[in-house]
């Protein structure tokens, strides 16, 4: 028994080893960005990176992946408390640049059709914000893809962050008939459309 089970181990290990495969590759496109609980306007730009594609299975590919994203919001009317005491109502375009560390499982289903899920730890890079309240914010990715024969792939993904980004002391909704905003939480919100590329055969 120990010997049949010793011979299907390493069976197993050497079907595994002959089906992984792996392919780095790149990924660009277009951002839609806001931050949840707030009044403001979808910020549009752009995002760029680098992935790794670990083909495990027929239908399963565990993807890393390392991304830089610009994103935020736009039209956002803030409270701006000066150090003489004054407070100002503006309208800013509110930026956070980020560098993404994702990890993204990867489900093909009826030849190239593509669920992709997973979560990510995204570092601040810079903004233009007069106060934040965290440089790090974990959020998790679900994604539909299609990627066609010469390995060329579309994307339409929905990021949702989970770390309140945003210093609601500072940035308030109690004047003005809550003309501008804020809750309490703050979250980033982004929309990702755009195509990847593996290298390699």
């Amino acid at each position: 028994m120990r010997k049949i089970t010793v011979i299907a181990f390493f069976l197993f290990a050497s079907i595994m080893s002959a089906q992984v495969t792996f392919k780095p590759g790149l990924r660009a496109g277009a951002s839609f960005s806001n931050f949840s609980n707030i009044r403001s306007d979808y910020k549009t730009d752009f995002y760029v990176g680098g992935f790794g594609e670990i083909k495990l299975t027929k239908f399963y590919t565990l993807q890393p992946e390392i991304t830089y994203s610009q994103q935020g919001a736009d039209n956002v009317k803030t409270i701006i408390r000066y150090n003489n005491g004054q407070d100002v109502i503006e309208s800013r375009n509110l930026e956070i640049d980020y560098l993404s560390l994702a990890m993204i499982n990867k489900f093909t289903f009826n030849g190239g059709f593509q669920l992709q899920v997973g979560p990510t730890l995204d570092f601040r890079v810079q903004d233009n914000l007069l106060y934040q309240k965290s440089d790090v914010d974990l959020a998790f990715i679900m994604g539909i893809a299609y990627k066609l024969k010469s390995g060329l792939t579309f994307e339409a993904r929905f990021k949702k962050g989970l770390v309140d980004v945003l210093d609601s002391d500072i940035y308030e909704s109690s004047r003005d008939n809550d003309e501008f905003w804020l809750a309490d939480y703050n979250t980033n919100i982004s929309f990702q459309l755009g195509i990847s590329y593996p290298f390699g055969k």
